[in-house]
């Protein structure tokens, strides 16, 4: 409360300051400067008459003609003067000293928040960074990095965070210093390839492909630069190698394997059809019951539609989750997970394109 009234006592003390000159009587300011000159030529007119300048007659003539000037202008400056009459000025005064105040308490006790509690320094520290952008965020481990350029966990951290924002040399910069600083291994290789690739447009080039070899030598089964060799080998004209690569990758990988799709729609870009269920998978299921095989196609479509909740941008994926659901007879489910494709992949217009396209060619939709 101690503090609400000094705060009260300074608002009023500079209120009054800015206002008080408006509550006092106007002394009578100096004459205008044109009621002087008529004064003055009045006084000269009187000292040329008695030099014997002018005769008597003009000295009277022209003291009428002034004399009148000078009675317009005195009424003139009056008129000004009582304008801003003194009731006027404290109505003016009084209505500010007291409104002012007012309006800002109200403002505040509808606006403000009165009743906050105290925003501990801690917490006022750590505020901007957490409201903070990803970019200034990155600038400032861009600065540490600068300052300590042997930070390897550093460079480790911010390579990723560069891919995903498309600032793809930085990140092959990065990626570079965390291999030096932490040491080889076959992911970073693999992920050094996919930033060098993403700067020249998706092309593996012979630098990327070279980092991807790097990596499946430290790792035979190191999944992104196996999917990027054959890529490679795709774009060099060489469909047969990429798509033993991919197979091969299928027929080692899980059944769930979250990349599984990719490698699938890779192998139907370039005309080969994946590869079936193993001898032991389809013996499996053909010794299930009907229900037991119903049981387990469900859950393999269900699994599939929980992962694209969390992958919106597989479209492939999407084209086999709208097809099983028309296979098993789901209709509004069908619908209901095209809807959900199309409002993921709604914002990329080539991704848009591509499920179009899927669509038509299963002759679900268009």
């Amino acid at each position: 409360m101690t503090l609400w009234f000094v705060f009260a006592l300074m608002t009023a003390a500079a209120v009054f300051a800015v206002l008080w000159p408006l509550g006092r009587g106007v002394k009578p300011e100096r004459e205008g400067s044109e009621t002087l000159v008529y004064k003055d030529q009045l006084v000269e007119i009187q000292r040329d008459s008695s030099a014997g300048l002018i005769g008597a007659v003009e000295a009277e003539a022209a003291r009428v003609e002034i004399g009148r000037r000078l009675l317009a202008a005195s009424d003139s400056e009056k008129r000004v003067t009582t304008t801003t009459s003194m009731p006027f000025r404290r109505t003016v005064a009084a209505v500010a000293l007291v409104g002012v105040p007012l309006v800002a308490v109200l403002l505040y006790a509808r606006l403000g928040s009165p009743l906050l509690g105290d925003f501990p320094l801690a917490e006022r520290a750590r505020a901007p960074i957490a409201s903070a952008s990803m970019d200034k965020l990155v600038a400032q481990v861009e600065t540490h990095l600068e300052a300590n350029p042997t930070d390897g966990r550093g460079w480790e951290v911010l390579a990723p965070v560069l891919v995903k924002l498309g600032r793809y040399d930085d990140a092959v910069r990065a990626l570079r210093n965390s291999i030096t600083y932490n040491g080889d291994t076959a992911a970073r290789r693999a992920d050094l390839g996919e930033a060098i690739a993403g700067a020249a447009n998706g092309i593996v080039t012979a630098d990327a492909k070279a980092e991807f070899e790097r990596a499946v030598a430290l790792d035979p089964k190191e999944v992104k630069a196996r999917y990027f060799i054959g890529l490679a080998a795709e774009q060099d004209g060489r469909n047969a190698d990429a798509a033993n690569i991919w197979r091969a990758m299928l027929t080692d990988a899980p059944a769930d394997a979250p990349w599984r799709p990719l490698v699938q729609s890779s192998l139907q870009r370039i005309g080969v059809a994946a590869p079936k269920l193993s001898g032991e998978d389809m013996a499996a299921a053909k010794s299930m019951s009907e229900g037991d095989r119903n049981t387990m196609i469900r859950g393999m479509v269900e699994r599939l539609a929980t992962r694209l909740k969390d992958n919106g941008e597989d479209v492939e994926g999407w084209l086999r989750l709208v097809r099983a659901y028309t296979v098993l007879g789901e209709h509004d489910k069908a619908q209901a997970a095209l809807g959900e494709a199309r409002q993921a992949v709604g914002k990329d217009a080539t991704r848009l394109q591509q499920l179009n396209d899927g669509l038509k060619n299963l002759g679900l939709d268009g």
